[in-house]
């Protein structure tokens, strides 16, 4: 019988629930245990893709191609394995479906309601995620905030799951904010005291109550939790802030959480192996060296707009045995003149995705600025454009190079609209999304890096290299080492006459992990540890 483990949170929201959604799936999978993740969001949009960065952080792309919300991300991080697009449901998703049932005369003439037919919508959600995935266990994160009206036909959801599957196969954790107040020299737990009451009001009794904090928990404070909340002692989890995400696992599996969850759960087994992953973190938290990498981009006000790039930095550094310190520069505060001094003290360049053209001509900037002055450089979807509007303009002389995206009426478009898109009408899901193969160059950066003859990237673009161009750019030095595998389509760029220049049309951060860094972000930040080592910087 499957398993099943839902996570809420309370008090406010950006708590931590994907990540110890994500924690908890590497702990099972240290016991040997096959399991899947699922995001549930409140919000009415049917999948993230048309939301701005700044309103939810970024979008993260699975291998088939949906655009889904950044915790997917961590999930695939930490339990090291590819997610589906039935691994992120959404209120817009439920609705659209249930909707379309209606029209389709399903309901044989009932009042559709949010009880039954919503909720059953969402159950069969988690039901369809569970079959597909063939999990052992499967956890499934609530996101939002107990108490919120969005969050409402999901939580009754789960309370009917529980009722559907019997208690000894489903689990609810719940994650509260324990604040520390200064003034009284204290940690309070009133703020959890009263989220579980609001949850249990509901109908839904935690089984596990993670405390978030600043300090320490004593154990007269777990007691008391455990008194008002009515949660056994042992099952109130301390979870004090760390400056490392990925020794989370460790400290929870020290606080015995996967043990607690095992022995509630009726599940036997006797594997216990986080060999991989003390090592992983042994070598962050004693790196060798240490390279500092400029992301230039338009969101810098929000980390989590650049999250699974800054992660995949880290995780090239895992590979060269140093820590990257990733410095956000606001690509618009470099249309204002020359590049700042800033640039000059940067090991390497990293140019991210974005849409629309703002902050544009920054990133172009900062792109001639790699290739002049030979510092490592990677760029990723508009980074590879801009990198090629800028070798266009200023090798090329091809005056008013740009893409037909940000200006209709440029002279050279040596960036165009994919053929297949021109006759697409709506934003959403549109794109070209997912997987797709790649062929590589074998002589090249990409190919060494790789190893491999055709890779399979993540894509999310709708502009691509303007074949009429080709010809022009390649006879000016720069090469294209990853193409289509019919050869139409432009999936890398390089410069062999520089150190490292090299730029993607997919985005390779989606699939780089802490234990299995992606070759590209490995050997990128290689190059930035020579240069660093050659520079002096």
């Amino acid at each position: 019988m499957t398993k099943y483990i839902f996570v809420t949170g309370g008090n406010v929201s950006s708590l931590g629930k994907g990540i110890t959604s994500a924690t908890i799936g590497r702990l099972l999978k240290g016991r040997g245990l096959r399991v899947t993740i699922q995001k549930i969001d409140p919000y009415i949009n049917v999948d993230a893709g048309t939301m701005n960065p700044y309103q939810h952080g970024e979008v993260f792309v699975t291998e088939d191609g949906a655009e889904t919300d950044l915790d997917l991300g961590h999930y695939e991080r930490f339990i090291d394995q590819n997610l589906t697009r039935n691994s992120n449901v959404t209120t817009g998703k439920v609705y659209e479906s249930v909707i379309r049932s209606e029209r389709e005369g399903k309901y044989l003439g009932g009042t559709v309601q949010v009880i039954p037919h919503i909720t059953n919508e969402i159950k069969s959600c988690i039901r369809q995620n569970a079959r597909k995935s063939r999990a052992e266990v499967v956890i499934v994160e609530i996101g939002g905030t107990v108490g919120d009206i969005e969050s409402m036909p999901f939580l009754e959801a789960i309370r009917q799951f529980r009722n559907n599957v019997g208690a000894e196969n489903s689990m609810f954790v719940h994650l509260t904010l324990v604040p520390f107040l200064h003034s009284g020299g204290e940690l309070k737990t009133k703020l959890t005291q009263h989220t579980v009451k609001e949850l249990r009001g509901i109908g839904i009794q935690p089984d596990m109550i993670i405390c978030r904090s600043r300090r320490p928990m004593k154990d007269d404070l777990k007691a008391k939790v455990s008194l008002f909340c009515d949660v056994p002692k042992e099952c109130v989890i301390d979870a004090v802030d760390t400056d490392e995400v990925y020794e989370l696992p460790l400290i929870f599996d020290d606080e015995g959480l996967a043990d607690l969850i095992i022995r509630r759960l009726g599940i036997t087994t006797d594997e216990h192996d986080m060999t991989e992953w003390k090592e992983m973190v042994k070598t962050i938290r004693n790196p060798e060296g240490k390279v500092t990498i400029g992301v230039v981009g338009k969101y810098v006000q929000l980390r989590d707009a650049y999250i699974s790039i800054r992660e995949a930095l880290k995780h090239g550094g895992i590979a060269s045995r140093a820590q990257v310190v990733t410095k956000l520069v606001d690509s618009t505060t470099l249309e204002r003149g020359c590049p700042p001094k800033q640039l000059e003290k940067l090991n390497g360049i990293l140019v991210p995705g974005g849409f629309g053209y703002r902050g544009i001509e920054g990133k172009i900037k900062a792109i001639r600025f790699a290739r002049e002055n030979d510092v490592p450089f990677l760029g990723i979807c508009m980074g590879l454009q801009s990198a090629v509007i800028e070798f266009a303009r200023n090798a090329c002389s091809l005056s008013g190079a740009n893409s037909s995206e940000l200006d209709p009426d440029s002279p050279h478009p040596v960036i165009d609209l994919m053929v297949e898109q021109r006759s697409v009408t709506d934003m959403g899901g549109t794109m070209r999304l997912g997987a797709f193969p790649c062929s590589l160059n074998e002589k090249s950066i990409a190919g060494a890096s790789y190893n491999a003859r055709t890779v399979d990237e993540r894509h999310r673009h709708r502009y691509e290299v303007n074949n009429k161009y080709r010809e022009r750019l390649e006879k000016h030095g720069l090469a294209f080492t990853g193409l289509s595998p019919n050869g139409e389509l432009v999936e890398i760029i390089e410069l062999p006459a520089n150190r490292y220049f090299l730029a993607t049309q997919f985005h390779p951060e989606f699939k780089s992990r802490p234990t299995r860094p992606h070759p590209l972000f490995a050997s990128f930040v290689k190059s930035a540890v020579e240069h660093s080592k050659e520079k002096g910087i």
